[in-house]
């Protein structure tokens, strides 16, 4: 999620400007990765961040192991396990619970981890200046640079001395967040029909805060007791508390109506016995924010820029997971501006888009067409009643939402999936 936006000005320049290959505008998961990747082929990576670390960012703080294995490819699985790390999900329903094993995978760990973001996007973004990157951090850019079409840098103002300069670069990567300010300038919009998320959390002091399962809610109600279409969460941190939050789905009818803070009071009342917490004594104030699902915002690729991470809308409706996707997407960037600068061919960054299609469209709309689904409470309440009955149904569907399907065999989560992708081909762009 992103802090505030800026007020809407355009500052004079000021100061010498700062030439660089590739300039990256925002130093969060995607954008810290994406300079982590550049910097380690070798070019000149300059991130600018608004904010500087450590920063507070809401989110659940749950690492899942597509997200674990980009942070090992980048050389911090020694610094991760420093942090908490766990071996499920529990899932929580209708009075059952049931614990389920990361499911096992060729690619991807069967662990993940629970790392506050204040300390997550700290690791990554230093991890990127260590390979080589430029960070700077403070620095907000206020709009592109434009010249004869191309997007040619950004100009931003360091806020702590108050100095605006221009950095001038060959490409611009937007890692902006959800509110993308410099995406927008560029023509990115949300795709309005398809669905979006909001989410809230905050922390507690608990006797669990070391649990070797992250839980999840199937069944979240307001405080009326009538269920909601959406799912809580409780991610144990390790460090003596646990995130506890809720996020519901724009496609629920009332959902505009909805107030977050009542349902995640309502939730951290329901659980307060079972964690050992004070339900009216968080640690800190609970934050918000929207999320962009499903690759929902576009165009994703220019000219001469290239939108990733939850700028681009790179969210997994099933589950709300961003993170892994911020690193995977800024990968895939960082590869095709690669290309790009050592054939001195501008059009090789167009094959961002084809990656992104081949490793996400089909199953982005899969998962669409179920946040649609469950967009009704009276049929998510039945939905979840029928899986509480399986454990095997719900190692299935574990497998399925966490984008952990095998590549080298057709098991029955698999052919679920290849089913129901098989009947969303013929479907429209839901």
């Amino acid at each position: 999620m992103n802090d505030e936006q800026s007020p809407d000005i355009t500052p004079s320049v000021n100061a010498a400007p700062i030439e660089t290959d590739v300039l990256v505008i925002g130093g969060g998961p995607a954008g810290a990765a994406a300079g982590y990747w550049l910097a380690t082929h070798g070019h000149d990576v300059t991130i600018v961040e608004k904010k500087t670390f450590p920063r507070e960012k809401t989110c659940g703080d749950g690492l899942t192991p597509r997200a674990v294995k980009q942070l090992a490819d980048m050389g911090l699985e020694d610094k991760l396990s420093a942090f908490h790390r766990y071996d499920g999900l529990r899932a929580t329903a209708h009075g059952k619970a049931l614990e389920l094993q990361w499911p096992s995978h060729p690619v991807y760990p069967q662990h993940g981890y629970v790392v506050r973001r204040r300390e997550l996007d700290m690791m990554v973004a230093q991890n990127a200046e260590r390979a080589g990157a430029r960070l700077l951090q403070g620095h907000e850019a206020h709009a592109p640079i434009s010249e004869l079409g191309f997007v040619r840098g950004a100009t931003v103002t360091d806020k702590n001395s108050h100095q605006t300069f221009e950095i001038r670069s060959k490409y611009v990567v937007v890692a902006d967040g959800a509110n993308s300010r410099i995406g927008r300038a560029l023509g990115t919009a949300r795709t309005k029909q398809w669905p979006y998320g909001t989410a809230i959390r905050t922390y507690w002091e608990s006797p669990r805060h070391a649990e070797p399962w992250i839980e999840s809610a199937l069944d979240v109600k307001d405080k009326n007791g009538k269920s909601m279409p959406g799912y809580g969460w409780i991610f144990p941190v390790g460090d003596g508390t646990i995130n506890i939050g809720v996020g519901l789905l724009s496609t629920f009818r009332d959902f505009k109506s909805v107030n977050t803070t009542q349902i995640l009071d309502a939730y951290a009342h329901m659980v307060a016995d079972d964690w050992g917490i004070t339900p009216d004594a968080p640690t800190c104030r609970a934050t918000s924010g929207r999320i962009p699902m499903g690759g929902s915002v576009g165009p994703k690729v220019g000219s001469t820029h290239i939108v990733i991470g939850d700028a681009a809308g790179s969210v997994n409706p099933f589950n709300g997971e961003g993170i892994d996707y911020a690193y995977e997407t800024a990968r895939m960037a960082a590869q095709v501006l690669h290309d790009a600068l050592v054939s001195g061919d501008p059009r090789a960054i167009q094959q961002y888009s084809t990656l992104l299609d081949d490793e996400y469209g089909q199953y982005f709309k899969v998962a669409r067409l179920f946040a649609r689904v469950i967009g009704r409470p009276a049929l998510m309440r039945e939905l979840s009643r029928v899986g509480m009955q399986s454990r095997t149904l719900m190692e299935w569907v574990l497998r399925i939402m966490a984008n952990l399907l095998r590549p080298d065999e057709i098991g029955p989560a698999e052919a679920a999936y290849k089913a129901a992708a098989a009947i969303v081909r013929l479907a429209p762009n839901a």
